[in-house]
């Protein structure tokens, strides 16, 4: 027999796991095309939260023309407390619900505009934050590089895109770009862990050009020197140093900037950074992004100012059934740094607006001064 947890559901069952460290297996399903209702799911264990059922696998819905069902996946993990997962760690998104598998991990600096001074820890670096006067430090943060499975994607679409990655293309063009779809970065708390006895776990044109199957191992998928290869060559591209955080209004915006290569157009140096946002409602009440307003401070002393209907052409509903939109984007300047913040505007369901702040964050090239070679980037 299945429980259907949906997000919420997943959510509060993964605070509880991680609460009492229970030793219970999860019953659990994932069903993309419900609304994400946590009314849905079923009654929890009262020592842990946790399904009463001692091991169960949780279910992934699809579409079919016959209507929706309900398919065996696998069996919950325990969360880590402690250290990373492996490259090969099959996992759930504890906020989008797709299935992903660990490519390898990135240590950020996570500065977190809603953690006071005097709570950082010693051991915390700081950060010199151009724009605010507010002071901000940074904590070591684990976050991974993961691919999604393919027959997730449509299911997600509406609340993340899944080309997060993108490189420029080639030297001929400084504007052109081009995208791997199904690649994401994902935060340590975000990772829902589970394991699954079929040697293809995961849909993605990458999955096995990048791991195997070793049944002696745990993970039981391991790095092929594709996958190894593919990181050393691309490393400068894709690794990701800082992520801005902060909340305005039950509203919790992430920012994560890349670098991405300098290329020279028309006799100067054109240097390309992509950032990565997520929006998050932690509050009850339903909202919509009407409007985003960016301020672009180039090293060269020029100030730009960017007003738009909302992003990405999508203006989405922030709500507790949906809270979260994720989407990516670019900007380049005539210099190697510069700086971006900004606000969104949000609207209520009474008609009233109110702006979210977007967390200053740096934008600096580094060592890198060359794009990645033209083509795939394998």
């Amino acid at each position: 027999m299945a429980a259907c947890a949906i997000r919420r559901g997943l959510l509060s069952t993964a605070s509880k796991y991680n609460q009492h460290k229970c030793t219970h297996r999860i019953l659990s399903a994932i069903d993309f095309s419900s609304a994400l209702d946590p009314k849905r799911a079923q009654p929890l264990c009262s020592a842990c939260g946790l399904s009463s059922f001692q091991q169960t696998r949780f279910m992934s819905s699809r579409n079919r023309p016959e209507g929706k069902i309900l398919e065996p996946v696998g069996v919950f993990e325990a969360l880590k407390q402690h250290g990373k997962y492996e490259t090969g760690q099959l996992f759930l998104h504890s906020v989008f619900g797709y299935r992903g598998i660990v490519l390898f991990p990135w240590h950020a600096r996570l500065y977190d505009r809603d953690v006071s001074p005097a709570a950082a820890a010693d051991r915390y670096v700081p950060e010199s934050v151009a724009h605010g006067s507010k002071e901000v430090k940074g904590k070591m943060h684990t976050y991974y590089q993961v691919l999604i499975d393919t027959r997730d994607c449509p299911h997600i679409s509406q609340r993340s895109q899944t080309e997060a990655v993108t490189f420029l293309a080639n030297h001929d063009d400084s504007r052109a770009l081009y995208a791997i779809p199904g690649l994401d970065y994902v935060s340590h708390e975000d990772i829902l862990p589970y394991n699954s006895t079929e040697q293809v776990p995961i849909q993605h044109e990458l999955f096995e050009r990048f791991l195997m199957f070793n049944p002696s191992r745990n993970p039981p998928f391991t790095a092929r020197d594709t996958l190894r290869a593919w990181q050393e060559k691309n490393h400068p591209w894709l690794e990701l140093s800082d992520v801005h955080r902060e909340t305005t209004e039950n509203i919790r915006v992430t920012v994560i900037p890349f670098y991405m290569g300098m290329r020279e157009a028309q006799n100067s140096h054109v240097y390309w950074w992509r950032y990565c946002i997520r929006l998050e409602n932690l509050g009850n009440e339903v909202v919509q992004l009407r409007e985003r307003h960016w301020r672009i401070f180039s090293l060269s002393g020029t100030l730009e100012t960017v007003r738009g209907r909302g992003v990405v052409g999508k203006e989405p509903v922030l709500s507790r059934e949906q809270p979260a939109f994720q989407y990516s984007s670019h900007v380049s300047l005539q210099a190697p740094s510069g700086h971006m913040w900004g606000t969104f505007c949000f609207e209520r369901t009474d008609g009233s607006h109110f702006d979210v702040r977007i967390p200053p964050f740096s934008l600096e090239s580094n060592k890198y001064d060359k794009a990645p070679p033209t083509g795939y980037p394998l």
